[in-house]
Protein backbone atom coordinates (compact mmCIF):
# COMPACT_ATOMS: atom_id res chain seq x y z
CA UNK A 1 0.00 0.00 0.00
CA UNK A 2 2.45 2.25 1.15
CA UNK A 3 4.52 1.27 -1.79
CA UNK A 4 1.56 2.44 -4.36
CA UNK A 5 1.53 5.61 -2.84
CA UNK A 6 4.83 6.64 -2.71
CA UNK A 7 4.79 5.58 -6.56
CA UNK A 8 2.15 7.67 -7.19
CA UNK A 9 3.47 10.98 -5.21
CA UNK A 10 6.37 10.56 -7.73
CA UNK A 11 4.70 10.29 -10.58
CA UNK A 12 2.76 13.41 -9.43
CA UNK A 13 6.03 15.41 -9.25
CA UNK A 14 7.09 14.19 -12.18
CA UNK A 15 3.64 15.76 -13.80
CA UNK A 16 3.83 18.83 -11.82
CA UNK A 17 7.52 19.17 -13.48
CA UNK A 18 6.96 18.51 -16.77
CA UNK A 19 4.07 21.07 -16.46
CA UNK A 20 6.05 23.78 -15.50
CA UNK A 21 9.28 22.86 -18.19
CA UNK A 22 6.01 23.50 -20.97
CA UNK A 23 4.89 26.58 -18.88
CA UNK A 24 8.25 28.06 -19.29
CA UNK A 25 8.78 27.14 -23.05
CA UNK A 26 5.22 28.41 -23.80
CA UNK A 27 6.32 32.20 -22.19
CA UNK A 28 9.61 32.11 -23.71
CA UNK A 29 8.34 31.85 -27.12
CA UNK A 30 6.03 34.51 -26.17
CA UNK A 31 8.62 36.89 -25.16
CA UNK A 32 10.69 35.93 -28.71
CA UNK A 33 7.54 36.96 -30.54
CA UNK A 34 6.96 39.68 -28.85
CA UNK A 35 10.99 41.12 -29.72
CA UNK A 36 9.93 40.11 -33.11
CA UNK A 37 6.77 42.10 -33.51
CA UNK A 38 9.27 45.11 -31.63
CA UNK A 39 11.87 44.59 -34.71
CA UNK A 40 9.45 44.04 -37.83
CA UNK A 41 8.13 47.60 -38.04
CA UNK A 42 11.45 49.34 -38.63
CA UNK A 43 10.99 48.77 -42.01
CA UNK A 44 7.23 50.20 -41.61
CA UNK A 45 8.57 53.43 -39.54
CA UNK A 46 6.44 56.82 -40.27
CA UNK A 47 8.10 59.72 -40.72
CA UNK A 48 5.73 62.21 -38.17
CA UNK A 49 8.35 65.12 -39.07
CA UNK A 50 6.73 64.53 -42.77
CA UNK A 51 3.60 64.29 -41.80
CA UNK A 52 3.77 67.49 -40.25
CA UNK A 53 4.98 69.15 -42.59
CA UNK A 54 2.44 67.42 -44.99
CA UNK A 55 -0.33 68.47 -42.35
CA UNK A 56 1.31 71.94 -42.49
CA UNK A 57 0.57 72.41 -46.54
CA UNK A 58 -2.61 70.76 -46.12
CA UNK A 59 -3.79 73.36 -43.94
CA UNK A 60 -2.20 76.02 -46.18
CA UNK A 61 -3.93 74.59 -49.02
CA UNK A 62 -7.41 74.55 -47.41
CA UNK A 63 -7.08 77.98 -46.35
CA UNK A 64 -6.25 79.37 -49.84
CA UNK A 65 -9.23 76.87 -50.76
CA UNK A 66 -11.42 78.53 -49.15
CA UNK A 67 -10.62 81.79 -49.75
CA UNK A 68 -10.61 81.00 -53.52
CA UNK A 69 -14.36 79.52 -52.59
CA UNK A 70 -15.33 82.76 -50.91
CA UNK A 71 -14.55 84.64 -53.79
CA UNK A 72 -15.97 82.33 -55.79
CA UNK A 73 -19.19 82.16 -53.74
CA UNK A 74 -19.07 86.16 -54.06
CA UNK A 75 -18.95 86.45 -57.68
CA UNK A 76 -21.91 83.18 -57.77
CA UNK A 77 -19.86 80.24 -58.01
CA UNK A 78 -20.23 76.75 -55.98
CA UNK A 79 -17.11 75.71 -54.07
CA UNK A 80 -17.97 72.50 -53.64
CA UNK A 81 -15.42 70.03 -55.43
CA UNK A 82 -12.48 71.97 -53.66
CA UNK A 83 -13.63 71.69 -50.00
CA UNK A 84 -14.39 67.64 -50.40
CA UNK A 85 -11.04 67.32 -51.79
CA UNK A 86 -9.41 68.84 -48.80
CA UNK A 87 -11.50 66.65 -46.68
CA UNK A 88 -10.95 63.61 -48.10
CA UNK A 89 -6.73 64.39 -47.67
CA UNK A 90 -7.28 65.61 -44.47
CA UNK A 91 -9.01 62.25 -43.50
CA UNK A 92 -6.81 60.10 -45.16
CA UNK A 93 -3.80 61.65 -43.34
CA UNK A 94 -5.41 61.42 -39.77
CA UNK A 95 -6.15 57.65 -40.84
CA UNK A 96 -2.43 57.24 -41.79
CA UNK A 97 -1.55 58.70 -38.31
CA UNK A 98 -3.44 56.42 -36.56
CA UNK A 99 -1.94 53.25 -38.13
CA UNK A 100 0.72 53.13 -35.94
CA UNK A 101 -0.54 53.47 -32.50
CA UNK A 102 -2.44 50.45 -33.62
CA UNK A 103 0.83 48.28 -34.73
CA UNK A 104 2.42 49.51 -31.32
CA UNK A 105 -0.76 48.54 -29.07
CA UNK A 106 -0.40 44.97 -30.71
CA UNK A 107 2.23 43.45 -29.06
CA UNK A 108 1.25 44.68 -25.92
CA UNK A 109 -1.65 42.68 -26.23
CA UNK A 110 -0.05 39.72 -27.62
CA UNK A 111 2.06 39.83 -24.34
CA UNK A 112 -1.15 39.96 -22.16
CA UNK A 113 -2.68 37.11 -24.01
CA UNK A 114 0.19 34.90 -23.41
CA UNK A 115 0.33 35.36 -20.13
CA UNK A 116 -3.42 34.49 -19.56
CA UNK A 117 -2.98 31.56 -21.40
CA UNK A 118 0.58 30.36 -19.11
CA UNK A 119 -1.72 30.79 -15.89
CA UNK A 120 -4.41 29.03 -17.30
CA UNK A 121 -2.30 26.46 -18.32
CA UNK A 122 -0.59 26.00 -14.66
CA UNK A 123 -3.94 26.04 -13.01
CA UNK A 124 -5.67 23.44 -14.91
CA UNK A 125 -2.01 21.17 -14.81
CA UNK A 126 -2.35 21.70 -10.87
CA UNK A 127 -5.96 20.59 -10.74
CA UNK A 128 -5.22 17.64 -12.93
CA UNK A 129 -2.61 16.41 -10.57
CA UNK A 130 -4.70 16.72 -7.60
CA UNK A 131 -7.62 15.06 -8.82
CA UNK A 132 -5.43 12.35 -9.87
CA UNK A 133 -4.15 12.11 -6.11
CA UNK A 134 -7.81 11.92 -5.20
CA UNK A 135 -8.39 9.08 -8.00
CA UNK A 136 -5.37 7.37 -7.03
CA UNK A 137 -6.24 7.38 -2.83
CA UNK A 138 -9.94 6.34 -3.68
CA UNK A 139 -8.45 3.40 -5.51
CA UNK A 140 -6.20 2.53 -2.66
CA UNK A 141 -9.24 2.69 0.08
CA UNK A 142 -11.17 0.09 -2.62
CA UNK A 143 -8.50 -2.11 -2.77
CA UNK A 144 -7.88 -2.00 1.13
CA UNK A 145 -11.63 -2.94 1.46
CA UNK A 146 -11.60 -5.63 -0.92
CA UNK A 147 -10.67 -8.49 2.10
CA UNK A 148 -13.57 -6.96 3.80
CA UNK A 149 -16.21 -7.02 1.34
CA UNK A 150 -14.92 -10.54 -0.51
CA UNK A 151 -14.99 -12.24 3.74
CA UNK A 152 -18.70 -10.45 3.95
CA UNK A 153 -20.10 -12.01 1.16
CA UNK A 154 -18.29 -15.44 1.70
CA UNK A 155 -20.49 -14.88 5.34
CA UNK A 156 -23.51 -14.48 3.03
CA UNK A 157 -23.06 -17.06 0.82
CA UNK A 158 -22.82 -19.40 3.87
CA UNK A 159 -25.47 -18.60 5.16
CA UNK A 160 -27.76 -18.70 2.80
CA UNK A 161 -26.40 -22.49 2.04
CA UNK A 162 -27.55 -23.03 5.84
CA UNK A 163 -30.61 -21.22 5.63
CA UNK A 164 -31.09 -23.95 1.98
CA UNK A 165 -29.93 -27.18 3.74
CA UNK A 166 -32.18 -26.25 6.79
CA UNK A 167 -35.15 -25.74 4.99
CA UNK A 168 -34.71 -29.38 2.86
CA UNK A 169 -33.95 -30.89 5.83
CA UNK A 170 -37.33 -29.17 7.71
CA UNK A 171 -39.31 -30.51 4.59
CA UNK A 172 -38.68 -33.94 3.81
CA UNK A 173 -42.40 -35.35 5.36
CA UNK A 174 -44.16 -33.09 2.79
CA UNK A 175 -41.60 -34.38 -0.10
CA UNK A 176 -42.61 -37.70 1.16
CA UNK A 177 -45.94 -36.99 1.10
CA UNK A 178 -46.04 -35.32 -2.34
CA UNK A 179 -44.41 -38.40 -3.54
CA UNK A 180 -46.79 -40.47 -2.63
CA UNK A 181 -50.07 -38.79 -3.99
CA UNK A 182 -48.25 -38.25 -7.30
CA UNK A 183 -48.88 -42.43 -6.99
CA UNK A 184 -52.17 -42.95 -6.14
CA UNK A 185 -54.30 -44.68 -8.99
CA UNK A 186 -58.04 -44.98 -8.76
CA UNK A 187 -59.18 -45.89 -12.34
CA UNK A 188 -62.61 -46.20 -13.82
CA UNK A 189 -62.38 -50.12 -13.18
CA UNK A 190 -61.17 -49.69 -9.21
CA UNK A 191 -63.27 -50.44 -6.54
CA UNK A 192 -64.27 -49.58 -2.88
CA UNK A 193 -64.45 -51.92 0.22
CA UNK A 194 -67.89 -50.64 2.36
CA UNK A 195 -66.51 -48.23 5.08
CA UNK A 196 -68.66 -50.17 8.10
CA UNK A 197 -70.84 -53.03 7.22
CA UNK A 198 -74.62 -51.40 7.71
CA UNK A 199 -77.96 -50.94 5.75
CA UNK A 200 -78.78 -48.17 3.54
CA UNK A 201 -81.02 -45.79 4.68
CA UNK A 202 -80.60 -43.17 2.15
CA UNK A 203 -79.84 -44.32 -1.45
CA UNK A 204 -77.67 -41.92 -3.80
CA UNK A 205 -80.08 -40.35 -6.32
CA UNK A 206 -79.47 -37.63 -8.63
CA UNK A 207 -81.68 -37.95 -11.10
CA UNK A 208 -84.88 -37.47 -8.90
CA UNK A 209 -85.64 -36.82 -5.33
CA UNK A 210 -85.49 -39.33 -2.51
CA UNK A 211 -87.67 -38.67 1.03
CA UNK A 212 -85.57 -37.84 3.79
CA UNK A 213 -87.52 -38.39 7.47
CA UNK A 214 -86.34 -35.72 9.49
CA UNK A 215 -86.31 -33.16 6.66
CA UNK A 216 -89.60 -34.26 6.19
CA UNK A 217 -89.08 -33.27 2.43
CA UNK A 218 -88.00 -34.54 -0.94
CA UNK A 219 -84.58 -33.75 -2.22
CA UNK A 220 -81.28 -34.97 -4.28
CA UNK A 221 -79.32 -37.08 -2.46
CA UNK A 222 -75.19 -36.66 -3.75
CA UNK A 223 -74.20 -39.63 -1.17
CA UNK A 224 -75.54 -42.89 0.97
CA UNK A 225 -76.47 -42.78 4.44
CA UNK A 226 -75.27 -45.83 6.44
CA UNK A 227 -76.70 -47.09 9.63
CA UNK A 228 -74.15 -47.56 12.16
CA UNK A 229 -73.90 -47.98 15.63
CA UNK A 230 -72.29 -44.89 17.90
CA UNK A 231 -68.56 -45.40 18.93
CA UNK A 232 -68.43 -48.13 16.10
CA UNK A 233 -64.91 -47.77 14.12
CA UNK A 234 -64.65 -46.01 10.35
CA UNK A 235 -61.98 -47.26 7.91
CA UNK A 236 -60.69 -46.34 4.54
CA UNK A 237 -62.51 -47.68 1.74
CA UNK A 238 -59.41 -47.31 -0.57
CA UNK A 239 -55.90 -45.99 -0.36
CA UNK A 240 -55.88 -42.02 -0.53
CA UNK A 241 -54.41 -39.16 1.36
CA UNK A 242 -56.31 -36.87 3.65
CA UNK A 243 -56.89 -33.18 2.00
CA UNK A 244 -59.54 -32.11 4.10
CA UNK A 245 -61.03 -32.36 7.55
CA UNK A 246 -63.89 -29.60 8.47
CA UNK A 247 -67.39 -29.10 10.48
CA UNK A 248 -70.78 -29.30 8.65
CA UNK A 249 -73.57 -28.74 10.19
CA UNK A 250 -75.63 -31.58 8.27
CA UNK A 251 -72.70 -34.04 8.12
CA UNK A 252 -70.89 -33.36 11.48
CA UNK A 253 -67.08 -34.25 11.25
CA UNK A 254 -66.08 -34.63 8.05
CA UNK A 255 -62.32 -36.07 6.55
CA UNK A 256 -62.31 -35.75 2.77
CA UNK A 257 -60.09 -37.84 1.03
CA UNK A 258 -58.09 -37.93 -2.35
CA UNK A 259 -57.86 -41.17 -4.43
CA UNK A 260 -56.04 -39.97 -7.51
CA UNK A 261 -57.04 -39.19 -10.72
CA UNK A 262 -59.68 -37.06 -9.81
CA UNK A 263 -61.45 -39.25 -7.87
CA UNK A 264 -62.82 -38.34 -3.56
CA UNK A 265 -63.70 -40.07 -0.96
CA UNK A 266 -66.36 -37.92 1.30
CA UNK A 267 -66.51 -39.68 5.23
CA UNK A 268 -69.36 -38.09 7.42
CA UNK A 269 -70.47 -38.23 11.14
CA UNK A 270 -67.28 -39.33 12.16
CA UNK A 271 -65.38 -38.45 16.12
CA UNK A 272 -61.91 -39.81 18.22
CA UNK A 273 -60.15 -39.29 14.44
CA UNK A 274 -57.21 -41.73 14.09
CA UNK A 275 -55.82 -39.49 11.30
CA UNK A 276 -55.12 -35.56 10.13
CA UNK A 277 -54.55 -33.44 6.68
CA UNK A 278 -51.46 -35.46 4.77
CA UNK A 279 -51.61 -38.32 6.29
CA UNK A 280 -51.53 -41.50 3.51
CA UNK A 281 -54.03 -44.02 4.26
CA UNK A 282 -54.58 -47.26 3.03
CA UNK A 283 -57.32 -49.57 2.14
CA UNK A 284 -58.77 -50.96 5.83
CA UNK A 285 -57.32 -48.49 8.06
CA UNK A 286 -58.74 -46.91 10.82
CA UNK A 287 -60.37 -43.51 10.13
CA UNK A 288 -62.35 -42.47 13.07
CA UNK A 289 -64.97 -43.51 15.22
CA UNK A 290 -69.32 -43.28 14.44
CA UNK A 291 -70.33 -40.05 16.33
CA UNK A 292 -74.17 -38.80 17.14
CA UNK A 293 -76.03 -37.99 14.55
CA UNK A 294 -76.72 -34.65 13.71
CA UNK A 295 -80.20 -32.86 14.25
CA UNK A 296 -80.81 -33.46 10.11
CA UNK A 297 -80.38 -37.09 11.00
CA UNK A 298 -82.09 -37.64 14.06
CA UNK A 299 -85.13 -39.73 12.54
CA UNK A 300 -83.19 -41.52 10.42
CA UNK A 301 -80.56 -42.54 13.87
CA UNK A 302 -76.74 -42.94 14.10
CA UNK A 303 -75.39 -43.03 10.39
CA UNK A 304 -71.93 -43.12 8.22
CA UNK A 305 -72.38 -40.56 5.31
CA UNK A 306 -70.10 -41.72 2.04
CA UNK A 307 -69.58 -39.62 -0.60
CA UNK A 308 -67.73 -40.27 -3.89
CA UNK A 309 -67.30 -37.95 -6.71
CA UNK A 310 -65.27 -37.67 -9.83
CA UNK A 311 -63.67 -34.08 -10.63
CA UNK A 312 -66.76 -32.71 -8.35
CA UNK A 313 -69.15 -34.31 -9.73
CA UNK A 314 -71.24 -37.06 -7.52
CA UNK A 315 -70.98 -40.31 -8.39
CA UNK A 316 -73.06 -43.57 -6.88
CA UNK A 317 -70.85 -45.14 -4.95
CA UNK A 318 -72.95 -48.47 -4.81
CA UNK A 319 -71.93 -48.83 -8.27
CA UNK A 320 -68.27 -49.08 -6.93
CA UNK A 321 -68.61 -50.87 -3.60
CA UNK A 322 -67.62 -54.68 -3.68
Amino acid sequence: MRRRRSSFRKEKMIMLASSCLVLTALTVTGLYVRNLGEEEPEENVVDFTALEDEEESLTMLGSQTEDRADGQASGGQTADGPEADAAGAEGAAQDFMDGPEVLETEPEEAEASAAEHGAADMEAAAADAETGGEMADAADSARADEPERTEAGEAALAANASDAIAKSSDTPEDADAMSASSLLDFTDSDTLVWPIVGNVLVSYSMDKTVYFATLDQYKYSPAIVIAATEGEGITAAADGQVTDIYQDPETGTTVVMNLGDGYELTYGQLTDLAVDVGDMVATGDLIGNVAAPTMYYSVEGTNVYFKLTKDGVPVDPMSRLS
